[in-house]
């Protein structure tokens, strides 16, 4: 048996597996990922929450502490956003990220 959900199904049913996982505006942005990348594919939730994480840009460095070496400092914060999003697409996938400041990808 298939089911296919919209967005906001897609939401609630994250929201029922595991409520903290993700903010609303990430599962959105995942949402829009996988249907970009396959529209048919099976929801699986336990599986996209072993797999995807939504971090800060701390949390990233705190997890991924190699990417600080390809930060410089004295630079402006907007060269250290795309050198992240470069670092997660590399060694992942990078989803997008949240108004609220998240990214969201694929853990490596």
């Amino acid at each position: 048996m298939k089911m296919t959900l919209n967005k906001d199904q897609f939401r609630f049913q994250m929201d029922q597996v595991r409520p903290n996982q993700f903010s609303y505006e990430a599962l959105g942005t995942l949402f829009d990922y996988f249907e970009e990348i396959d529209a048919t594919m099976e929801f699986d939730p336990i599986a996209i929450c072993c797999e995807y994480a939504e971090m800060t840009m701390d949390e990233i460095f705190k997890a991924y502490p190699d990417v600080m070496d390809l930060i410089d400092m004295d630079r402006p914060r907007e060269s250290t956003y795309s050198i992240v999003v470069d670092y997660l697409n590399d060694n992942g996938s990078y989803c997008g990220d949240t108004p609220q400041g998240t990214f969201v990808f694929l853990q490596f």
